[in-house]
């Protein structure tokens, strides 16, 4: 049986889901109206509050948190903690983190049936309570619809009530139109989305710009990779037959060229093979096993190519379940195809609801088709299909939702085009920035953008286009770079009280090293403060006195500079567990079944040399590692520098489950 959640939060949430469904349309009128709340919309909301600001939040789904409450953990995209400032560093460390990595079953049986997971809920549940404890209203379930301006200024914003469904996507059609109008001095678009920047009429970019456009030598059309020789076509060998399902053909254009397209989305979910603690993982209606032929032919070429049981399976792994990241899974980029549709994303990042609620739902539905194919096309190995066919989604996430997260992880959709572009030389510290809100350090990462069909001599292949990730999570210079003040700001004489701290204005490379959310959470607390500072002013965002914010910023423990002969990359406090030694983190490596114990096959393909030290970690001897008894471990080791001697000599009975 599907395990069903019994938090209070959520019933509250959806209680006051449907009575504001009953409401007559509402008018109120704040400072400064956020939309969305996300982790950069929440950090600007109180930021306002802080200067004594009134603020309202508008959230198009039912959730707060964004994709750090959907999957992604607060310090994931963040390679130097110390480059990281105000509200920010004061909150990564922290979120999610009351309850330890894992805790022993029977403290969180009636929620969990089993060991609680530091996840999307526990954070989730942090951004409510800095909400609730700021005073910081959220309407929830209504989406922008238009944008009343009077001489280059917002007047007042209308949304629509538009519930999402139960599976938590948008749905393509409002429930009640202008079911709320917001009245404020500034708006922040805090979307991934950049839908209110939109109908304010802000320039923006969408898609991939040349390489000349900005002299960025890996920007613009990529040559493929990853060929395989595969025929694309439903008859193979016909190309008159057409072009089977989830493959394009060329589209022609030269090598660094622009072009409309956008990497790849996906969900960050969980699964289990634990039968009572999972929800199962359905084919869509319209299923059908043709739509994943070249998935099959896929299949076929690497159980023809690959002679070693082991590494077969890690190919099959990465086509469904994926990449596991940090214990849920993500694209695994390494291979032709993985758990999300290629080529659609493009149609999201400028599309309309009606085109946003289909993009997102095609990726919930070729998920669950993946799902049922991987499990039961008779060229996936036997052993293979039913290791598949025992995964569900993880229960103990996503309760509202059957276990699918309510966000689906938008890597870029629209940017703004503003005074100034973040791009590649920024990451590659070759610009000079005078009005720095925060600091950002990434590589360059970019997901596959389209999968498609060439000829190599006579020979027909198939390859994915437009994938790198240049200088590695510390970027290309290991060094962290400023985001200037104007790449949040749109041209003064299109919109003078209008700040985007998510869609910022960059190029598709730029934005593409700085999308990361600290640096929305760091952005956004400062657009909040800048917001605050345009209203006490009587300004507009571009006109405020750079020299005051700049003291604000300073005054709120921004980092806005980096010196290398000063700074110096630090690690997070202890709040935050070492990934290195956490349960979850094991799990990572380990859990390849993705049941969240460890088996000893499991633990003797991760750590072949260390086989004796799972003997006497499994204190029960049932040859399955549980989170209690890894912290065992974790906890003697804490308190014995000799611990692996004494644990060689003494076996299990020197651990105790906490």
């Amino acid at each position: 049986m599907p395990f069903e959640s019994s938090c209070t939060l959520c019933l509250l949430v959806v209680i006051g889901t449907i009575a504001g469904a009953k409401e007559k349309p509402k008018a109120i009128e704040a400072d400064v109206c956020v939309y969305g709340a996300t982790p950069s919309g929440i950090v600007a909301a109180i930021a306002v509050k802080r200067e004594g600001r009134s603020v309202v939040i508008v959230e198009p789904s039912r959730w707060v948190g964004g994709v750090l409450g959907a999957g992604l953990k607060p310090l994931q995209d963040c390679p130097s903690y110390a480059a990281t400032g105000g509200l920010t560093k004061e909150l990564l460390p922290t979120l999610g983190k009351d309850f330890p990595w894992w805790e022993p079953s029977e403290k969180n049986d009636a929620k969990t049936g089993g060991d609680r997971v530091y996840g999307p809920d526990s954070i989730r549940e942090d951004f409510e309570s800095l909400l609730k404890v700021h005073g910081i209203e959220v309407i929830r379930e209504h989406r922008v619809a238009t944008c009343d301006l009077r001489d280059a200024t917002i007047v007042k914003a209308s949304f629509d009530l538009a519930p999402f469904d139960d599976l938590g996507c948008p749905p393509a059609e409002a429930t009640a139109e202008n079911n709320l109008t917001v009245a404020a001095k500034v708006f922040l678009d805090a979307s991934y989305d950049g839908d209110l920047m939109k109908r304010a009429g802000v320039s923006y970019r969408v898609g991939r710009e040349a390489a000349a456009e900005f002299d960025e030598p890996n920007a613009g059309v990529q040559p493929p990779m990853l060929l395989t020789p595969i025929d694309p076509f439903v008859t193979p060998g016909d190309p008159s037959s057409g072009l089977l399902k989830w493959v394009l053909a060329d589209h022609g254009n030269d090598g660094g060229a622009a072009d409309g397209y956008t990497q790849a989305y996906n969900y960050r979910y969980y699964t289990t093979s634990d039968p009572k603690r999972q929800y199962p993982i359905t084919p869509p209606a319209d299923y059908s096993p043709e739509d994943y032929e070249l998935v099959g032919r896929y299949v076929s070429y690497l159980v023809d190519t690959i002679d070693d049981p082991a590494k077969l399976r890690k190919s099959l792994i990465g086509i469904f379940p994926g990449w596991k990241n940090s214990g849920e899974w993500n694209y695994q980029r390494d291979t032709l195809f993985s758990m999300a549709p290629l080529g659609i994303s493009y149609l999201y990042a400028d599309g309309d609801y009606a085109t946003k609620s289909r993009v997102w739902k095609a990726h919930q539905d070729y998920l669950r088709g993946l799902h049922h194919f991987m499990s039961t096309d008779p060229r996936v190995p036997k052993s293979y299909r039913e290791e598949v066919a025992a995964l569900g989604l993880d229960a103990r996430f996503h309760h509202e939702t059957k276990g699918w997260p309510h966000q689906l992880y938008v890597r870029v959709a629209r940017r703004l085009n503003g005074p100034y572009t973040v791009t590649a030389h920024d990451v590659y510290n070759q610009t000079s920035v005078d009005d720095p809100i925060g600091l950002a350090q990434y590589g360059i990462d970019v997901y596959p953008v389209r999968r498609i069909w060439v000829r190599d001599g006579d020979q027909v292949k198939v390859g994915v286009e437009g994938k790198m990730f240049v200088g590695g999570s510390k970027g290309p210079t290991n060094v962290p770079y400023p985001i200037s003040y104007r790449a949040i700001t749109p041209r003064a004489e299109e919109c003078g009280n209008l700040l985007v701290p998510v869609c910022f204005s960059a190029t598709h490379l730029g934005y593409a090293s700085a999308r990361m959310e600290p640096v929305f959470m760091i952005c956004g607390e400062s657009a909040g403060i800048a917001a605050c500072h345009a209203i006490d002013e009587g300004t507009s965002v571009q006109k405020i006195d750079m020299a005051t914010y700049r003291q604000a910023l300073e005054k709120a423990k921004q980092k806005l500079v980096w010196d290398p002969n000063v700074d110096h990359p630090v690690r997070p406090p202890r709040g935050s567990k070492p990934r290195s030694y956490s349960f979850e983190s094991l799990l990572d490596q380990s859990d390849t079944n993705g049941d969240g114990v460890v088996s000893l096959d499991e633990w003797n393909a991760a750590k072949p040399d260390w086989s004796w030290l799972f003997v006497v970690t499994d204190s029960n001897n049932d040859g399955r590692l549980t989170g209690a008894e890894y912290l065992a471990l974790q906890k003697f080791k804490t308190e014995n520098a000799d611990w692996q001697v004494l644990l060689r000599k003494q076996g299990s009975s020197s651990l105790e489950s906490p």
